[in-house]
C-alpha cells in the first residue's frame, strides 16, 4: 500500500520534471527512445501540428525494452510514426544510443552528417522525464535552443498506463535523484531545485523507493 504522503511527494516530483514549455515550430523534433511508446504518438502529433517538419528517433536497447522492442527503440518509434501517417522521408533513425546524453550527441552527429541546420529542437520524452532530458541536452549541445514535450497526462493517468504504482514511483525518485548527482559528474547542466522537491525525494527514498536509482560512481547519463 502506497501511502498518501508518498502520492503526494511523488506529485510533486512529477510535477518538478514537467518544464511547461508551450511548443511551437522547431528545426527538428527528438524523440527520446525508452519503453515509452506514447513518445513515438507525440512526437507524431507534433509533426501533424507543424511544429518540426523532420523527426529524429533515437535509441537502441535496454534491459526493459529488449524483448518488447527488439529492433531498437529508435526502429520502433518509427515504425509507430508511420502507422500515424508521418511519411519516411521526414523520419531520421538514430539506432545506437543507450543513454541520454548519448541520445543528444549522436542525434546531432547524424543532423550535422546530413547537413541539416538547426537552431532548435523540440525534445518528446516521457512525462517524468522532460527536466532531466532538458539538462543532458542543453550540457551536450547547447548552442541550439531546447523545448520540452511529452504525453499530456496525470499522474494517475500515467501510473494506470503502466499498470505498476510502484514502479511509477521508483522512475520518479531515479529521475530525480540524476538531477542531483549528474551535473557534477558533468553529464548535466546544474538545475536549481527547490527544498520542498529535496524533501518529498528524500522522503521517498527514505520509504525504499529505490529501484531505478543510479549509482553515485555511474559514468553514463
Amino acid at each position: 500500500m502506497i501511502s498518501a504522503q508518498a502520492w503526494a511527494d511523488a506529485q510533486r516530483l512529477w510535477d518538478f520534471q514537467q518544464m511547461g514549455h508551450e511548443p511551437r515550430p522547431c528545426s527538428v523534433a527528438i524523440g527520446l527512445g525508452s519503453h515509452d511508446l506514447g513518445v513515438a504518438d507525440t512526437t507524431a502529433d507534433l509533426y501533424h501540428r507543424g511544429m518540426a517538419p523532420l523527426i529524429v528517433f533515437t535509441g537502441a536497447t535496454s534491459r526493459t525494452t529488449r524483448e518488447r522492442m527488439p529492433r531498437g527503440e529508435a526502429e520502433h518509434y518509427r515504425e509507430r510514426a508511420i502507422e500515424l501517417e508521418v511519411p519516411e522521408r521526414a523520419i531520421l533513425v538514430e539506432p545506437r544510443a543507450r543513454n541520454t546524453g548519448e541520445n543528444i550527441r549522436f542525434s546531432r552527429a547524424l543532423l550535422e552528417e546530413r547537413e541539416v541546420p538547426v537552431s532548435s529542437v523540440l525534445l518528446v520524452s516521457k512525462p517524468y522525464e522532460e527536466r532531466r532530458a532538458y539538462a543532458t541536452a542543453c550540457k551536450h549541445w547547447p548552442a541550439v535552443e531546447w523545448l520540452c514535450a511529452s504525453t499530456s497526462m496525470t499522474l494517475a493517468d500515467y501510473v494506470d498506463s503502466i499498470g505498476d504504482a510502484r514502479l511509477v514511483l521508483d522512475m520518479l525518485v531515479g529521475a530525480q535523484q540524476r538531477l542531483m548527482i549528474y551535473p557534477r559528474q558533468g553529464f548535466m547542466i546544474e538545475q536549481e531545485i527547490p527544498d520542498h522537491i529535496t524533501g518529498a525525494y528524500e522522503r521517498l527514498r527514505g520509504q525504499g523507493f529505490t529501484s531505478r536509482l543510479a549509482p553515485e560512481s555511474l559514468d553514463q547519463a
